[in-house]
């Protein structure tokens, strides 16, 4: 085999593994994740069951298999979650729970701030694009932001964004900037396709770009009196 055509069928086998390589690692957190969330519930259920019948807690003491029921336990506990949320009864006890935590100082700040912030992306803005470009680390070079919320600077009157980077391939984790509203680059992307243009590390994407106001050419004088 040529040395170059050698060095092109390893490279396009890594091309065509990296895909399902960051695939598998965003599965795998997400699902070890929600299995790390029922783990604990299972534990216990298999040291309960050991005092009663020692010879059916072995069987279940197994890694695969705990793993299996603790991802099954924190599914079915999110689907009864939201079907409750969806019900009056529901939404009763979690403005209740909500209640309890605005005690607890620190735990209300981050319950209540995370909230906040699901909603805000949940929801359509109203007056302000969702989705916006942003200059970021430096002039001239963009990242795609989300803006959840907008405020009025003292004394100059500006309106400020806070806009929200998120980091390529992980969301979760980020940047917040307030940038005054007109620097910002807006964008008619959803928000779907701004978490795909993320994820893949702009590999997808829409065709166009949107030029940011300062990099539009001036109007001319006939164009301002029309």
């Amino acid at each position: 085999m040529q040395p170059l055509r050698f060095k092109r069928y390893l490279i396009t086998g890594l091309l065509t593994f990296l895909p399902l390589w960051v695939t598998w690692l965003v599965f795998k957190f997400i699902v070890g994740f929600l299995a790390g969330l029922g783990a604990p519930l299972v534990a216990a259920f298999v040291g309960a069951l050991g005092l009663v019948s020692p010879h059916a807690a072995d069987r279940f003491n197994q890694s695969w298999l705990t793993y299996l029921l603790a991802l099954v336990l924190t599914l079915l506990a999110l689907y009864l979650l939201g079907f409750l949320a969806n019900r009056v009864i529901g939404q009763r006890l979690l403005n209740a729970f909500d209640t309890l935590l605005q005690r607890i100082p620190l735990v209300q700040t981050i319950y209540g701030g995370t909230k906040k912030l699901m909603a805000v992306l949940q929801n359509k803005p109203s007056g302000v694009q969702r989705v916006v470009l942003v200059d970021f680390p430096r002039k001239g070079m963009k990242v795609v932001g989300f803006v959840t919320r907008v405020m009025i600077e003292e004394g100059s009157g500006r309106e400020m964004a806070a806009v929200y980077i998120p980091t390529t391939p992980n969301p979760t984790g980020g940047y917040l900037e307030v940038v005054p509203l007109d620097e910002l680059t807006p964008t008619d992307w959803t928000m779907d396709q701004a978490m795909a243009f993320i994820i893949s590390g702009g590999a997808v994407a829409p065709d166009t770009l949107p030029a940011s106001p300062s990099a539009l050419p001036p109007a001319r004088s006939s164009e301002r009196h029309a």
